[in-house]
C-alpha cells in the first residue's frame, strides 16, 4: 500500500493534470482564433462576440454546476467536463457556420465552468485530506498548460495550417492526460481519507472538509440564499479577477499611450505580471503554511493596490513595470485561497464563487475601458488599484482555514 506522502503526490499530480488540461485547451483554441476568423470569414465584432459567448457560458453555468457537483461529485464531473472540452476542439474545425460556432463556444464556456469548480474542489479536498497547502502550485500548472499549448500551436503550424490536424492532436493529448490522471483523483467519499486525517477532522467539527460539506449538501432539497460569508468570498473573487484580467488587457496600452514606452517594451507589462504570478504561485503555498491564507490574501492584495497606485503617481517605464510586478505578486494567491475557503462551505458556495470570479474576469476589463473612455486610462488603472484594495477589505470578513503546520515531515513520520 502506498505511503501517505506517495498518496499525496499521486493525487497532487492528478489534480494538477486537470488544471494543466484547462489551460492547455483554452490556449489551444485561442491561439488559432485568426485561423477560425479566416475560415468563417468573420469580422472583428463577430470575433469579440465569439470570445464573450464563451465567457457568458462559464458565467451562467452556476446552477448547472451546483446540481452536477451534488449528483456526480467532483471526480466524475471533472472527467466529463474535460472530455467535453476535448469534444469542443474536435468540433471547431468542422463547424458549418457562425451561429453553430457560437453554440459550440457557449458549450465550451459551460464545460470550463464545470471543470473549474470540480478541479478546485479536488484541490481543496486534497489540502484538507492531507493537511498540505498545494492550491497555489495547482493554479500555476494552468499557466504551464497554456505555455505548452502555445508551443504546440507554433510547432504544428510550422508543418501545416490545417485546424483539424492541430485540434485533433490537442484533443487526443487532452483525453490521454485526463485518463492518466483519473486513478489519482480523490473519491467523493470522506471515508477514503487516510486514517490520521479522518481522526483529526472528526476532532474539529467547526471546519468540515470540502468532501464532508458536499456530502451534507446532497441531503438538501430546498433552495437557500447564499450565506454572508459566501458573498464576501464572491466579492473578493470578483475584484481579484477584475484586477488580474484588467492588467492582462490594459497594461500594454498603458505603457504605450501613457508612459510612452517603446514598441519593444509595451508587451513587457503582460510579461512582468504573468511571470510574477507564476513565480508567486510556486512559492505561495509555503507562505500560506507559514502565515495563513487570510494574511497572504490581505497583504498581497494591499501590496498590489499600493504598488500600482504609487506607480501611477510616479510615472516612468521602470516604476510602472515595478508597480505591475507588485500586482502580479500580490494577486497571485487570491484565487487559490478563496477557492479553498469556498470549498469548505460546500459545492454550492464553490460554484457561486467561481461564477462570480468568471463574471469579474469577463466584465472587469470592459468596465475599466468605460472608465478610461469617460476620463483617462490613468483613472482606469487607478480603478484597478482600488479593486485590489477592495480584495484586502473583503478578506477581513472571510473565515479562513487555519495554517497547516510542517506537513511533509509529519506525513513521512506517520507513514513510517
Amino acid at each position: 500500500m502506498p505511503s501517505v506522502p506517495d498518496q499525496f503526490r499521486r493525487s497532487q499530480l492528478a489534480t494538477g493534470a486537470l488544471f494543466f488540461a484547462l489551460g492547455f485547451q483554452y490556449a489551444t483554441w485561442v491561439s488559432r482564433v485568426p485561423a477560425l476568423k479566416a475560415r468563417l470569414d468573420l469580422g472583428e465584432a463577430q470575433i469579440g462576440l465569439l470570445l464573450m459567448t464563451c465567457g457568458i457560458g462559464a458565467a451562467v453555468s452556476f446552477p448547472l454546476v451546483a446540481v452536477l457537483m451534488r449528483r456526480l461529485g467532483s471526480r466524475m464531473l471533472s472527467m466529463l467536463s474535460a472530455f467535453a472540452l476535448g469534444a469542443v476542439l474536435l468540433a471547431l474545425p468542422v463547424v458549418p457556420d457562425y451561429p453553430v460556432t457560437l453554440l459550440v463556444m457557449f458549450c465550451d464556456g459551460v464545460a470550463v465552468g464545470c471543470l473549474n469548480v470540480a478541479m478546485n474542489a479536488q484541490g481543496a479536498a486534497l489540502e484538507a485530506r492531507f493537511e498540505r497547502t498545494t492550491m497555489s502550485r495547482l493554479h500555476a500548472t494552468f499557466s504551464a498548460g497554456s505555455l505548452l499549448a502555445a508551443l504546440l500551436a507554433s510547432g504544428v503550424n510550422a508543418f501545416t495550417g490545417t485546424l483539424a490536424v492541430h485540434f485533433g492532436l490537442a484533443a487526443a493529448l487532452l483525453v490521454l492526460l485526463v485518463l492518466a490522471a483519473r486513478p489519482g483523483l480523490l473519491a467523493d467519499d470522506p471515508q477514503d481519507a487516510p486514517q490520521h486525517a479522518r481522526q483529526e477532522a472528526s476532532s474539529e467539527p467547526s471546519q468540515p472538509s470540502p468532501q464532508d460539506a458536499v456530502a451534507a449538501e446532497g441531503k438538501r432539497r430546498r433552495l437557500v440564499l447564499p450565506a454572508a460569508a459566501t458573498l464576501w468570498m464572491g466579492l473578493a473573487m470578483v475584484f481579484g479577477t477584475v484586477t488580474e484580467g484588467a492588467m492582462n488587457d490594459w497594461s500594454a496600452l498603458y505603457l504605450k499611450d501613457v508612459v510612452h514606452a517603446g514598441a519593444g517594451l509595451a508587451p513587457m507589462g503582460i510579461a512582468v505580471v504573468s511571470v510574477m504570478m507564476v513565480c508567486a504561485r510556486i512559492f505561495a503555498d509555503g507562505w500560506r503554511t507559514r502565515f495563513g491564507d487570510g494574511t497572504v490574501v490581505r497583504t498581497g492584495s494591499l501590496l498590489a493596490g499600493l504598488g500600482l497606485a504609487l506607480a501611477l503617481l510616479v510615472g516612468g517605464t521602470a516604476p510602472t513595470l515595478l508597480g505591475f510586478a507588485c500586482v502580479g505578486l500580490g494577486v497571485a494567491a487570491v484565487t487559490p485561497c478563496v477557492y479553498v475557503a469556498a470549498a469548505r462551505q460546500g459545492s454550492d458556495a464553490l460554484s457561486l464563487v467561481a461564477a462570480m470570479g468568471t463574471t469579474g474576469l469577463l466584465a472587469g476589463p470592459a468596465v475599466i475601458g468605460f472608465i478610461a473612455g469617460a476620463t483617462s486610462l490613468v483613472w482606469g488603472m487607478a480603478a484597478v488599484a482600488a479593486s485590489a484594495a477592495v480584495v484586502s477589505l473583503c478578506a477581513t470578513r472571510i473565515r479562513w482555514p487555519r495554517p497547516t503546520a510542517t506537513p511533509e515531515p509529519r506525513l513521512a513520520t506517520e507513514a513510517g
